[in-house]
């Protein structure tokens, strides 16, 4: 078991790991995914000792390995590493590469270590490239020669860093389907991707990274499902977000469509869709909304998917419970019906602006 305890890693002018507490449990295999920067890699690198963290205790079935003196070898005993680039040894064959680190550091024999190399490379379907050098391999092949390399020293724990980030996509599948297989082997594993379909499939447990430290985590149908923070939502659906604010009847329409038209180009949306969004904001907003409003208070929010082209806008404003479904122009109803899969109402006591709407525009 792994126990990360308020753990905080600074550099100069930045902290990737601001304070982060985690349990894994033996077996568990978890996918840690977030943005970019966001202290994913420097997560299992601190786990792995290859960074030194500033803060905070990560304990081995109850042995802190950050503890002054700890035998920084006898940890990375426990762990295995598999890494963005393959680090193979270019003078050295495929099972030689596989050989010499037990026989350095396991002090195996020679054809100890030759005969588990074999062994792996059949498991990850490479025995017939156990003589070639690294330089004769694709992409695809070099990173499962790593995994076998990782796995001769036996780890109880196997890191993988964007294991397939560096390769050729049509080589992709080839790496996820010897992790896919290793998962089940009952090894302890956490995996930093951006693969969320992968993610998906693989894991037990999710955790969602942001701003240095875990946002959410959960099992894969909580955090792809049912997210319970706006971020993470955000992130597994890639939502490229749009956001403003109309606090005056006399606001800058013109300016506003301008900001918006970029916002729609730059996501390369559609030329269909783009006129249904700025129609539905414009009669929401301007013909529906604007008039049941003494002063003016109205939050508005575009979220355009990457992932499947769908848009949802959501509005709050002030005031009295007012649902737009409810308004006596029925034009800018009707119009706005003709081009919605859904429009949701709630007023939100809680809320600064109580009034929420949501749209859901038809593709």
């Amino acid at each position: 078991m792994i126990e990360i305890r308020h753990l905080k890693k600074e550099y100069d002018g930045t902290t990737p790991l601001k304070d982060v507490s985690l349990t894994v449990h033996d077996g568990d295999v978890i996918s840690v995914i977030g943005p970019s920067g966001t202290g994913k890699s420097t997560l299992i690198r601190c786990i792995n000792l290859l960074e030194k963290p500033t803060a905070g205790q990560i304990l081995i079935n109850g042995e802190d390995i950050t503890a002054k003196g700890y035998d920084v070898k006898k940890a990375r005993q426990k762990m295995g590493m598999v890494f963005q680039a393959f680090h193979l040894f270019g003078h050295l064959t495929v099972i030689e590469n596989l050989m010499i680190a037990p026989m350095d550091l396991l002090n195996k024999s020679r054809q100890e270590a030759y005969d588990k190399g074999m062994e792996l490379l059949k498991r990850v379907g490479l025995a017939d490239k156990a003589l070639v050098y690294p330089d004769e391999l694709s992409g695809g092949q070099k990173q499962r020669v790593a995994i076998a390399r990782t796995l001769c020293m036996d780890p109880e724990i196997i890191l993988l860093d964007e294991p397939t980030s560096a390769l050729d996509p049509t080589m992709v599948s080839e790496v996820q389907a010897v992790i896919r297989d290793l998962a089940k082997s009952g090894k302890t594993m956490m995996i930093v991707t951006h693969e969320m379909s992968f993610a998906r499939a693989i894991s037990n447990r999710v955790i969602y990274m942001d701003n240095g430290g875990i946002c959410e985590e959960g099992t894969p149908e909580d955090i792809f499902e049912h997210p319970k923070q706006e971020a993470t939502r955000r992130f597994i659906r890639r939502l490229s977000i749009f956001e403003a604010q109309v606090t005056s009847r006399d606001y800058d329409f013109i300016a506003f469509n301008a900001e918006l038209d970029n916002y729609l180009l730059k996501n390369d949306v559609l030329s269909v869709e783009r006129n249904r969004i700025r129609l539905a904001i414009e009669e929401t907003v301007q013909q529906i909304v604007l008039p049941q409003l003494a002063d003016p208070q109205i939050h508005i929010v575009a979220e355009y998917s990457l992932q499947d082209g769908g848009t949802r806008i959501v509005l709050r404003y002030g005031g009295e419970p007012f649902d737009i479904r409810d308004t006596e122009n029925e034009l800018s109803l009707m119009m706005l019906r003709g081009i919605a899969e859904e429009i949701r109402y709630s007023y939100e006591d809680e809320a600064e602006l109580k009034n929420r709407v949501e749209i859901d525009i038809m593709q």
